[in-house]
Parts: structure tokens; sequence; C-alpha cells
């Protein structure tokens, strides 16, 4: 389906949501400036706080939607409290957003040490380096840091720390919005009761 084709279709009327998604990921690609890949990701800490940060968004499919980082941060520790996510894609070249909304697993050892393993090198010594969301004292402190894991892995493979890993969410709720002129937006909801389970979907007023 083409970029015109796509901006022409009423997208309420389709039933597929990752296939939907999809498509409109591929045209942010065309379109958006930055990281088409990027999305807004909501957690929920123990006092039922919510945190929200941009993270980069590293696979998809029917199995959910796949980003990583360090268990040790904040939104790691959040995730891992809670099992649950939030996402929302905002496409601003396309006037359209994505919202996602399901339980949270953690990816396979062998899916998130191929993705580190693609990574850039200085990346990978990054990951050990970084003590993600702890206070640091100094910029320099973080540069020591590098040093010394880069010294550590001089050559060949960086390892992926143990800390390190990938999460997916599972959606069970999956809304498109579409721009509309004088605020008469589309949106489409897509809801499921668990993974596996079928779609239903409801056009939304705006």
């Amino acid at each position: 389906m083409t970029s015109a084709e796509l901006t022409n279709t009423d997208f309420t009327t389709r039933d597929d949501p990752f296939a939907l998604f999809g498509e409109w990921l591929a045209e942010a690609g065309e379109s958006e400036i930055n990281d088409p890949n990027a999305t807004a990701l909501a957690t929920v800490d123990a006092d039922g706080l919510p945190d929200v940060r941009m993270v980069l968004l590293k696979d998809f499919d029917e199995n959910g939607f796949v980003f990583y980082t360090n268990f040790e941060s904040q939104k790691g520790e959040e995730i891992l409290a809670s099992r649950k996510a939030a996402m929302c894609f905002h496409w601003k070249s396309l006037r359209r957003q994505v919202r996602v909304r399901g339980p949270v697993s953690i990816v396979s050892d062998a899916e998130a040490d191929a993705y580190f393993a693609s990574r850039a090198r200085t990346s990978r010594i990054g990951a050990w380096a970084s003590k993600q969301s702890r206070p640091l004292e100094s910029r320099f402190a973080l540069e020591k840091e590098v040093a010394r894991y880069a010294a550590k892995y001089p050559v060949g493979e960086v390892p992926r720390p143990p800390y390190w890993s990938g999460f997916r969410i599972a959606p069970v709720y999956i809304e498109f919005w579409k721009d509309g002129a004088f605020r008469l937006h589309d949106r489409a909801v897509f809801r499921r009761q668990g993974e596996g389970e079928p779609w239903t979907k409801t056009r939304f007023y705006p």
C-alpha cells in the first residue's frame, strides 16, 4: 500500500491493529525527521505516581512491542514491580498517534543477546558504564567508567550486562488517532482480554 493510498484509506474499517501499526510506522519512517520509532513510555511507581519518558521501539509483531533498557533503572524497576506499561507514539508530520497499553514480559536471553550484539561497540560499553537513574557526581566520573570498561573489553565481543535486557508489551488496548479538521478527529480502539484473544474494535468520538 502506498503512502497516498494509506492516507486516503479509512483506517477505522481495518481489523488487524498490528498490520495497521506497521503501515503507519513505515509511513512515519518516510516523513519524520528523527526517530520515527520514538515512543513515550508510561510506568507507575510504588506510590501510584505515573512516570513517562521517551524510549525507542526496537521490534514489534503480533506478540507485542519491544524496547530495551537497564533493569536497574527507574523504569526497569517500576515495570518489574507492576508488569504493566503503556506507550504513546506521536508522528507530528502525519498528525497521528497510537496508544498501546498492556502487561509486560521479559524478552528471551537469545533476543536480548542478538539485539545487544547489534548495537555500536561504544553503546555496549556505555551499558556497562552507566548506573542508569542513579546519582552521578560529575561527567568525569561517567567518562572514567567508560574508560574502565573500554579497557576491560579492548577487543572482541562485549558481553551483555546481566541487568540489561528487553521488555515486551503484549497489548490489550491499541488506539489509533488521526487529526481531523476543527478537532473532529478519527479514533479507532482495539481491545482484547489477553494475548491471543480476538480483538474487538470500536470507533470513538474525538
